[in-house]
């Protein structure tokens, strides 16, 4: 009996050792390829092949699991984008977003607990939206309000169906279209901070989208607290915050001198 506890422990620390190592080749990997390359096609096929556990089910329940595992794959494909649209000089941006997306894959990923849900939604909207932002001035409007809607839609669902709520269809529609029209108009004026020549670009765009989504959960967990009723009391704060950083993100930080 004690041969065979050993045994098992002995492979769980295998296998946890060969999931980090793995994640760690295709953080680095993914990343690396899409520099030398010069091509994201690659980078975003191997961030699909890391999901294969999507398709090993009948086609049917394809379109169900690709919307259960949204936020991960927005998150793994806005870090190959985010290094496509680097370059293909090695960059300190580049040594960033590898160590980041591995972080991602090994730490935040994983976890299941209401405040990690709520994290990846959050890095999800972030970049995201940063990709939609950067690729503005190449694309239709239309793509980047289509691809906000796509994000929105997928951070709110992943915050939401993890809390139980099984009635959030109209909500994850409503907040994606939300997030489209955020997208349209700020279409017309989108900023992007730069510093220096580290090549890290953040959209104003991004930022106002995480904040908005962190008020958005605030608002939302308050409300199941309660029972389906509003308390200004629970929300009055993360509001507030809210509404003065985007005001002041907006009439403090948006001079023509960053206007792309």
């Amino acid at each position: 009996m004690a041969d065979y506890i050993f045994i098992r422990k002995s492979r769980n620390i295998l296998s946890s050792i060969l999931h980090v190592v793995f994640n760690i080749l295709l953080g680095v990997g993914s990343i690396f390829i899409t520099i030398v390359s010069g091509s994201f096609i690659i980078g975003c096929f191997l961030v699909l092949v890391s999901k294969w556990r999507m398709f090993m089910v009948h086609p049917r329940y394809w379109f169900f699991n690709f919307k259960s595992n949204l936020v991960d794959l927005i998150v793994g494909f806005s870090f190959i984008l985010l290094a496509y649209l680097a370059g293909t000089t090695l960059a300190p941006i580049h040594l960033l977003l590898t160590v980041a997306y591995v972080a991602w894959l090994i730490f935040i990923k994983p976890r299941s607990s209401a405040s990690a849900t709520i994290l990846q939604a959050l890095v999800a909207v972030f970049l995201g939206s940063s990709v939609a932002a950067l690729i503005a001035a190449t694309v239709n409007p239309i793509v980047i309000c289509f691809l906000c809607f796509i994000i929105g839609y997928g951070a709110s669902r992943h915050v939401i169906i993890q809390s139980g709520d099984r009635e959030y269809s109209l909500i994850v529609l409503t907040y994606g279209l939300f997030f489209a029209e955020i997208a349209w108009l700020s279409h017309a004026w989108l900023i992007i901070y730069t510093f220096g020549d580290s090549g890290i670009r953040i959209p104003q765009l991004a930022i106002i989208l995480t904040i908005l989504s962190f008020a958005f959960n605030r608002i939302y967990q308050s409300i199941l607290r309660n029972d389906g009723a509003f308390k200004g009391s629970d929300v009055a704060l993360p509001i507030i915050f809210s509404v003065l950083t985007i005001f002041i993100i907006i009439f403090g930080f948006s001079q023509p001198i960053f206007n792309v």
